[in-house]
């Protein structure tokens, strides 16, 4: 299962984040976010991150331009959309994209809002909230995510916390999980021992799905 712990500000937090199996850590260069993170001060921490640990720099409606100089800067492996980005847009990043949908509880993606993106284009389905942008501790309705998850691969986000990971996890069957609020003590700040038992309630739904 891929895992990705987003919202890191702190090389401590990265280094929990990395020992408990994150494959990827996020990093939110969007200056409105609680989390939002100085690119330099990124670069350090993603300097010190080994090879097989993904760094992704989130991002929301900002210039292609800020973004993919960003990106080379921070060294970014991908870069994830939060806003009503386009797919011309999406075309003049010069990284990897993963694309966040939002979704309504109850309700289906607006058509094409899913399908409109390319199969090189990860989708990450999160809450609908088109203040905060993500982070917001809501979940996602599962059955929703469930319905899209079937239709193509995607990363589950929203209100992800050790204790309802597995039922989410074993309803929506994501390619991953990206995680936030539910690992932290404060925005920004990661709380370490959330972190491991998330991600060992993870292991512990992945083995149950294969045994």
């Amino acid at each position: 299962m891929f895992v990705k712990v987003c919202g890191i500000t702190r090389p401590e937090d990265a280094e929990a984040a990395v020992e408990a199996g994150a494959a990827a850590l996020g990093f939110v260069f969007w200056p409105k976010s609680p989390r939002a993170i100085d690119p330099y001060r990124a670069r350090a921490i993603v300097s010190s991150l080994p090879p097989f640990v993904s760094a992704v720099g989130v991002f929301v409606d900002q210039p292609a331009d800020y973004v993919n100089g960003v990106a080379s800067l921070v060294h970014l492996s991908a870069v994830q959309l939060h806003g009503e980005e386009s797919g011309d847009y999406v075309a003049a990043i010069h990284r990897p994209v993963v694309k966040a949908v939002a979704l309504r509880n109850g309700l289906a993606p607006a058509a094409g809002a899913v399908e409109a993106w390319p199969s090189r284009v990860l989708v990450l389905l999160d809450v609908h909230d088109p203040v905060r942008r993500g982070g917001t501790g809501r979940i996602v309705d599962w059955s929703v995510a469930a319905e899209v998850a079937r239709r193509r691969r995607v990363v589950l986000a929203g209100g992800l916390t050790a204790e309802n990971v597995g039922e989410a996890i074993a309803r929506v069957q994501p390619f991953g999980i990206d995680v936030s609020s539910g690992v932290e003590a404060a925005p920004g700040i990661k709380d370490h021992g959330r972190i491991k038992a998330l991600f060992e309630a993870v292991h512990g739904s992945t083995l149950t799905a294969r045994s």
